[in-house]
């Protein structure tokens, strides 16, 4: 496997509708209209992965505030996903792609470096979707820890 094709600015977001940790289905298509922040992690209940995603849940009211929906996408199975949202009181959707075909399409999905190995995973990365959906920014390989606070200097929120 080969490095993935990674998205830029401008480019048409690949449409998804995934099941949700609640047993839903979302849609890129339900969020038209809304700019969207849907972020790649590679495992629910991991240290990394609790951080960061405990890092958006505290951060939702203000990004809300500022017209920004989140999502979460990862390969586990939404009874697992269900599990991360009560145990951490997650309160944004989290997606189940557990084919990785909507990974694999944002090309958060392939080799990586892994301690100093490549592997194939599911590559940490953060994508701000427009209301017409269409990609703002794509950041591929960001930190579990530190990176909603970058996002939202990025975005001149603080």
């Amino acid at each position: 496997m080969t490095a993935p094709d990674r998205l830029s600015p401008g480019d048409p977001a690949p449409e998804f509708s995934l099941p949700t940790d609640t047993g839903a289905t979302l849609s890129l298509a339900d969020l038209r209209g809304r700019t969207v922040i849907l972020y790649a992690y590679p495992a629910a209940m991991t240290p990394g992965c609790t951080k960061q995603a405990c890092d958006f849940r505290d951060s939702l009211a203000s990004l809300q505030a500022a017209g920004y929906e989140v999502v979460g996408i990862s390969p586990d199975k939404p009874e697992k996903l269900a599990k991360f949202r009560e145990r951490d009181a997650i309160t944004f959707p989290l997606v189940s792609d557990s084919e990785k075909a909507v990974l694999t399409a944002y090309g958060a999905y392939g080799e990586k470096q892994l301690y100093g190995k490549t592997v194939t995973g599911v590559i940490r990365s953060t994508f701000v979707i427009d209301p017409d959906g269409k990609i703002e920014r794509a950041l591929y390989n960001v930190k579990a820890t530190g990176h909603v606070a970058k996002l939202r200097r990025d975005l001149g929120l603080d």
